[in-house]
């Protein structure tokens, strides 16, 4: 993954347990105090949100832990892991600029392309002014590659 992803992640473990895991311990006792838990919908409602932030505590320990970062800016060369591409449909002449980041770390709508995802795999190995055909559950599409950055 990228060192802004990793921090990222690291960032959301930090505030889950300082910030989150203390507040629904508390939310947890003050709906114990309540009474008959049986039938206590707040004790329930955040024992299940407990049960959701301690899965993602333990997720992402697990990802942070067998994380390789990899900084793009020390890269160069043909597109791999960590490049920013710039590329151009050649049916609809739109451009795309997207970075091949970790699965953890994809976020399509903000240009962060998953580096299992079809178009980046077809993009690895390539460089600017090569074609790349990609076949998407759209059908085929046909893109340019403008340029490729290690930013």
């Amino acid at each position: 993954m990228t060192p802004g992803g990793h921090k990222a992640l690291d960032d959301e473990l930090k505030t889950l347990k300082t910030v989150e895991r203390p507040a629904i311990i508390q939310a947890i006792a003050e709906a114990r105090e309540h009474g008959d838990l049986s039938e206590n919908a707040e004790y329930h409602s955040a024992r299940e949100k407990q049960s959701f932030i301690e899965g993602r505590i333990k997720e992402l320990e697990g990802m942070l832990s067998l994380a390789q970062v990899i900084d793009p800016k020390t890269l160069s060369g043909p597109i791999k892991f960590g490049a920013t591409v710039e590329l151009v449909d050649e049916e609809t002449e739109e451009e795309k600029t997207y970075q091949i980041v970790g699965e953890a770390e994809a976020d399509i709508e903000n240009g962060r392309l998953n580096i299992k995802s079809p178009l980046a795999r077809a993009l690895i190995g390539k460089d600017e002014g090569d074609s790349v055909e990609v076949n998407t559950p759209g059908g085929s599409k046909d893109y340019e590659i403008v340029k490729v950055s290690y930013i």
